[in-house]
């Protein structure tokens, strides 16, 4: 006789020879028994006892279960009890037999196929074995000994693949009509899958307004809305835009209403004031963008004095560690000692080298600013680049000539590492050989360096020659216009011995006073250096140097009169269309 386990909820009293049993099916699906009140069943339950044989891991992700079973170890064996029912008893299969085959479990299953049920079997027995797995929903039963049983949740599938493998027999008869071999399995079912369909839709619509109400919840607020224009508001924003810290709420105002359309005759004053108020934020604007520039500028600075600084200290480390590898003192020191000096002598000056690139290319960076931002004379130009390129020249030479001295240093250390090398112990030689590794790639790193200063000196004398030519040009060029002058000042002094009518002939012509010849031929000679022309603001700052009272509009009527000297000409396309004036004296001369 076996005890009843009667449960809260759901009438799953099973008959069983063992009170356990139940538990152990429970334990076999990897499952924590426990009572429909939340009890446990056992409260010695060992988590790590095995699964029933043939039945797969349960998923976490299944619906309707929300453990993890632990691993199994794969010597435990299942243990499956005889259950006592009503009307029928189920034996269990043998142990040492290999697991029931299964299919692969359909999405949402909630529908069983058993097998092997016994002749004489009817829905009643059916139910009374399998809702001890859960609510039965239906069962369509067929007349061949198998039959479909569909549960209310999924889980319920599991708990009934247990009984598969399972002798049934119908009370105590022993026909064969009474008995049988259940077979349980997984079953495709449409009701199963449009469920499964329709909960995954639900759970993706979830997803989707969860991620909404996320985005929602990180976006930004919207910008209030623009109030419509009037009077009233009109004189407001007026009184904002002479406010700093309200300008930006107030040009945004301005601008909507421009762009609303808001601007007629009758309003047109009051907006053309408000654009002024505009206007009167630009310095503000501009000595805001200085003062930050200036601070940049500042940082830059000090950037580079503490860089400086560090690289200082590093020459100085380096010169020590140098000091130290000269034979008076390299002599006394330990080969582990020697080792770490090289080391330490390499890293510093790899670091030393990085730092000094670095140094360089702010010194490059701000010498191209200044060559951007200055606009001096050419003349002036030409000879402060030859100057600086023959400074370059000669620290080249000085640099080429230190390095030629380190270089011969460097062989005589070699030659006499070598004169000593027979005389050195079988303890030095290893060191030895290794000195004269690292001087040998002294010596190459020394010829190569000085393979490139010597490149980089012919190329500034290949550039010194080019500067020379241009200077050469230049003077002549300058010859030329004294020249002119002076032909223009004879033919001046022969019009003035000429008769009346000559004098009237010569006042029409286009230049008429020695300040605008000399005017002529100086800008005749900064257009000369400027090919592709330049202008007007450009040739009047380069003018007003020389005399600050000559202003833009005296010369451009000058040039203007000048046609065969001086052509103006249009370059660009739309927005960066711009008028440069050009110098054609030579193609004038022609004509004329």
């Amino acid at each position: 006789g076996g005890r009843n386990l009667s449960l809260d909820s759901i009438p799953m009293g099973l008959p069983m020879s063992d009170p356990t049993a139940w538990t152990t099916a429970m334990n076999n699906l990897g499952m924590a028994p426990m009572g429909m009140t939340g009890q446990p069943l056992l409260p010695d339950f060992d988590p790590a006892l095995g699964m029933m044989t043939g039945i797969p891991p349960i998923n976490p992700m299944m619906p309707g279960l929300g453990i993890v079973p632990p691993p199994i170890p794969p010597d435990m064996p299942a243990v499956k009890e005889i259950i006592h029912c009503k009307s029928c008893t189920l034996f269990p299969p043998n142990p040492h037999l290999p697991p029931p085959a299964t299919r692969e479990r359909p999405p949402g299953c909630k529908t069983v196929f058993v097998g092997g049920l016994p002749e004489n079997g009817t829905e009643q027995i059916i139910m009374e074995v399998f809702e001890q797995c859960g609510e039965v929903i239906a069962i369509r039963k067929s007349k061949k000994n198998f039959c479909h049983i569909r549960f209310a949740e999924e889980f319920m599938v599991d708990k009934a693949l247990y009984l598969s493998g399972y002798r049934i027999r119908l009370g105590s008869s022993t026909d064969k009509k009474d008995t049988g071999r259940l077979h349980v399995d997984f079953a495709q079912a449409r009701d199963d899958l449009y469920e499964w369909e329709c909960k995954q839709r639900m759970l993706a619509r979830e997803e989707r307004h969860r991620r909404r109400l996320e985005e929602e919840r990180f976006r930004p607020p919207s910008p209030p809305p623009v109030v419509h224009y009037s009077d009233h508001e009109c004189s407001v924003v007026a009184e904002k835009l002479k406010d700093d810290t309200k300008f930006l709420e107030a040009i945004q105002t301005l601008l909507t209403w421009i762009e609303r359309g808001e601007v007629n005759r009758r309003t047109a004053n009051n907006f053309y004031s408000m654009i002024q108020s505009a206007n009167s934020h630009i310095r503000r604007l501009v000595n805001e963008k200085a003062a930050h520039e200036k601070e940049m500028e500042e940082a830059k600075e000090k950037f580079k004095l503490a860089l400086s600084g560090i690289l200082v200290q590093f020459e100085q480390i380096v010169a020590v560690y140098h000091s130290a590898s000269k034979q008076k003192a390299w002599d006394h020191f330990t080969k582990a000692q020697r080792k770490n000096i090289s080391v330490w002598c390499k890293q510093a000056e790899e670091i030393r080298n990085i730092h000094n690139d670095e140094l360089m290319g702010i010194r490059r960076e701000e010498e191209m600013e200044m060559s951007d931002e200055e606009i001096e004379d050419p003349s002036e130009m030409k000879e402060t680049e030859e100057s600086a390129l023959v400074s370059q020249v000669e620290a080249l030479k000085e640099e080429n000539d230190s390095l030629r001295w380190q270089l011969d240093a460097y062989r005589n250390e070699v030659e006499l590492l070598k004169q000593e090398q027979g005389k050195a112990s079988r303890d030095e030689d290893t060191t030895r050989e290794q000195q004269m590794k690292l001087l040998q790639q002294a010596l190459q790193g020394m010829q190569k360096h000085l393979l490139k200063v010597q490149d980089e000196y012919k190329k500034r004398e290949a550039e010194l020659e080019k500067v020379r030519e241009d200077k050469l040009k230049i003077e002549t060029l300058l010859e030329n216009l004294k020249e002119q002058e002076s032909s223009t000042s004879r033919v001046c002094a022969c019009s003035q011995e000429k008769e009346c009518p000559v004098e009237k002939t010569l006042s029409n012509s286009p230049v008429k006073s020695e300040r605008e010849v000399l005017l002529v031929g100086i800008i005749s000679t900064f257009l000369h250096v400027h090919p592709f022309g330049a202008s007007i603001e450009y040739i009047c700052s380069y003018l007003q140097r020389l005399d600050s009272k000559i202003c833009t509009a005296e010369v451009e009527v000058l040039m203007t009169r000048l046609q065969n000297t001086f052509r103006q000409e249009l370059s660009g396309v739309g927005a960066s269309l711009e008028k440069r004036w050009k110098f054609c004296g030579f193609d004038g001369l022609k004509m004329t």
